[in-house]
């Protein structure tokens, strides 16, 4: 495992515009979906870095996870048929800094990996963003009636600690909700008698 770092104020400067290579592989069960990466995941190079972020405790309390993975250990996630990836590969102070353009051009990409790799389901993590850049101005968080691709879709809250309407115990609940629809979804349909 990688050991944690904490970047500096240069280092943190310095990352403004980076990316951060996806967590992807074929067929996964899941592929979540943050709006972009900031400046401290660029920094560090891994998704959901920032201290303070839920990602990883929410992965764990809706039962995606055994343990609490640090984003360290983010490249476990494809041994649970789990990926990462975001809509906009570029880093910023603040996701409000995306443009129009640039959330619909990451969905036009968001759909080609999702056509190359072929999720079962993608879970865009900000119901802003996924509004924005799939023209879908009344959606709300949960299962979505679209498909991105032939995924699933599926809409969770932003993560970030900066998103304060969903706490914790939120966030496991939306989190459970979708592990349990894929679980479910695993299932062989049952015949009739």
């Amino acid at each position: 495992m990688e050991r944690p770092w904490r970047p500096t104020r240069e280092q943190l400067e310095a990352a403004c515009g980076k990316g951060v290579r996806d967590v992807i592989a074929p067929r996964l069960d899941v592929l979540f979906c943050g709006i972009n990466p900031g400046l401290y995941t660029a920094a560090i190079g891994h998704h959901f870095g920032r201290p303070g972020n839920r990602f990883w405790p929410a992965l764990r309390a809706g039962g995606f996870t055994p343990r609490l993975l640090s984003p360290f250990e983010e490249r476990e996630l494809l041994r649970r048929r789990l990926g990462i990836t975001n809509l906009v590969n570029e880093a910023t102070r603040s996701a409000d800094e995306l443009t129009q353009d640039q959330l619909r051009a990451g969905a036009r990409a968001l759909e080609r990996k999702v056509r190359r790799h072929r999720p079962r389901f993608v879970a865009v993590l900000g119901l802003g963003a996924y509004r924005a850049a799939f023209a879908r101005p009344r959606s709300r968080i949960g299962p979505q009636d679209d498909t991105i691709g032939a995924a699933r879709a599926w809409v969770l809250p932003n993560p970030s600690g900066r998103t304060a309407a969903y706490q914790a115990a939120s966030l496991a609940r939306l989190f459970r909700a979708l592990r349990a629809e894929v679980t479910r979804s695993r299932r062989p349909a049952r015949r009739g008698r």
